[in-house]
């Protein structure tokens, strides 16, 4: 097959489909260009063993992965350190009396759902090496100025500062790493970038342990410092974005030519045989919102997301319903998120490998179903403690599995990033809710909150099974029509396949 013939049309059947790949790989015509879809005109991608590959891999992995770890660590620690700040008085001096605390958190929630999806559509055009840092300075000067605040409306308006700037930033990383990795590549490294926030969580206890110490220093207590140390540090860790995050396969200078090239094809071809649509137009969003997939996968989302924000805000407060002290309180919220940190990066690894995502996200729901059954029980302070592993671990480690699983299974960059800031905008109101329903009247049992996060684990237990049975059903037909057109020689020109993205008939969804 000649390339004039490929850009008039694909021959849909299983030998041209091989043939096509064969191709695009195997030239040895080194002065001939190759235009990929309009990003860049590079020299055709050479032809890498698989041992080249993982070191073109790693290479990469250790120019992103270390800097948007670290930024994503800021962030956690930044949207969650009111819940150790609240066990350094920041209740007392600021008068937070019935819901007020629990209507601080919920701020943060409603500007971090409305900002996603605009700002996921403009990170290419605004460029993510100034975008991502730019804004994760800005949420570090919101955090540092929320240690200064006086009264209760005013940490309203910084709780909703802080979501503006951060909304676009997880959204952000997960859109980018899309563009540089294969979807069987994703969630691994999604799991990396996860560690951070899961990490937060222990430094979150250990900076706060050390922190209390600066108790009254300045006039300032304990909780003041926590919002101005961390912030300031993630000021620090923003400028250093700068410098280190890069754009996009097509500039990357730290990459030959033709190592873009390679980039480029292989994530380009993964999906389909003729690559992805990726030109913007507004068809894209629609067809993205339209997309049954993004309706059903939004719940499994929730399922995660609900009991995440739970744990986040307040396991200092559960641990010290515990009976402990505020101090050691933070110092025992440092093991379940090291426990956690450990199993979200194996699961994520173990699941790029079998290239399967709904075994590891029911499994981490099952764990939060043990962890929220321990808790919601009359069981003894040890077991309750034990049964706070579970619920980090579980909520945490299902995560990079549901953001990937549908990152992996809608094609078309706009479309893909329209659909990714939807389904973490829309599904990050569960953590809206998680907000208010631990309350203090409740302590220290918080069977509310409890039954409330198992509710949300309940519908994940539902809506995965579900989802998997609709793609073996969907891949099992695509391939019975596939079969089928090898006798009748169907037709579809490469505009008509790039622009039915997940819809192509040799596309297949991960299970």
């Amino acid at each position: 097959m000649s390339g004039e013939k490929k850009s008039e049309g694909l021959l849909l059947n299983r030998n041209s489909v091989e043939k096509i790949e064969v191709e695009h790989v195997k030239s040895d015509d080194s002065e001939e260009t190759y235009d990929f879809g309009g990003e860049s005109t590079l020299p055709r991608p050479p032809k890498l063993t698989p041992e080249q590959e993982r070191k073109l891999y790693r290479k990469i992995d250790l120019r992103i992965i270390p800097i948007v770890t670290l930024m994503f660590l800021t962030a956690f620690l930044d949207r969650g350190n009111i819940g150790n700040a609240k066990l350094q008085g920041l209740t007392t001096q600021l008068n937070l009396t019935e819901n007020k605390y629990n209507v601080a958190l919920t701020m943060f929630f409603i500007p971090y759902c409305l900002v996603e999806c605009p700002s996921n559509l403009a990170v290419k055009r605004l460029r993510p090496s100034r975008w991502l840092p730019g804004i994760t300075v800005a949420w570090g000067i919101v955090t540092a100025c929320m240690g200064v605040v006086k009264t209760y409306p005013q940490l309203i308006v910084m709780r909703l500062l802080l979501g503006v700037a951060e909304a676009g930033f997880f959204p952000g990383v997960v859109l980018c790493l899309t563009w540089w990795y294969p979807r069987h590549m994703l969630q691994f490294r999604v799991g990396l970038f996860w560690g951070g926030a899961t990490l937060a969580g222990a430094f979150s206890g250990l900076l706060a342990f050390g922190i209390s110490f600066m108790n009254g220093r300045d006039g300032l207590l304990g909780w003041s410092w926590i919002f101005i140390i961390e912030g300031i540090a993630t000021i620090a860790v923003g400028i250093l974005g700068f410098f280190f995050l890069v754009d996009f396969p097509a500039t990357a200078s730290f990459l030959t030519p033709e190592e873009r090239a390679y980039i480029i094809w292989r994530k380009k071809y993964d999906n389909s045989t003729v690559g992805e649509e990726e030109h913007f137009a507004l068809k894209h969003v629609w067809m993205a919102f339209s997309d049954w997939q993004l309706w059903i996968h939004i719940p499994i989302y929730m399922s995660s997301i609900g009991p995440l924000y739970s744990i986040s805000f307040f396991l200092p407060s559960i641990i010290n319903g515990f009976g402990f002290s505020a101090t050691i309180s933070q110092l025992l919220t440092v093991p379940p998120y090291i426990c956690a940190t450990i199993i979200t990066i194996l699961f994520a690894f173990w699941s790029d490998r079998v290239q399967k995502r709904s075994p590891f996200i029911l499994a981490s729901l099952i764990m939060c179903i043990i962890g929220f059954s321990i808790n919601i029980s009359r069981a003894p302070i040890g077991v309750k403690y034990f049964g706070t592993f579970f619920c980090v671990t579980g909520s945490y480690a299902a995560f990079p599995g549901v953001v990937s699983w549908l990152g992996n299974n809608m094609a078309g960059q706009y479309k893909r990033a329209t659909g990714i800031a939807v389904h973490i905008g829309i599904g990050t109101f569960a953590g809206a809710i998680a907000s208010n329903t631990y309350r203090s009247q409740d302590a220290p049992r918080y069977i509310i909150g409890h039954a409330i996060a198992l509710m949300f684990v309940g519908i994940g237990l539902v809506a995965t099974p579900l989802i998997v049975i609709i793609y073996v059903r969907t891949n099992a037909k695509r391939e019975a029509d596939l079969q089928r057109t090898q006798e009748r020689g169907t037709k579809y020109s490469v505009k008509q396949l790039r622009e039915m993205g997940d819809r192509a008939p040799d596309f297949r969804y991960t299970l």
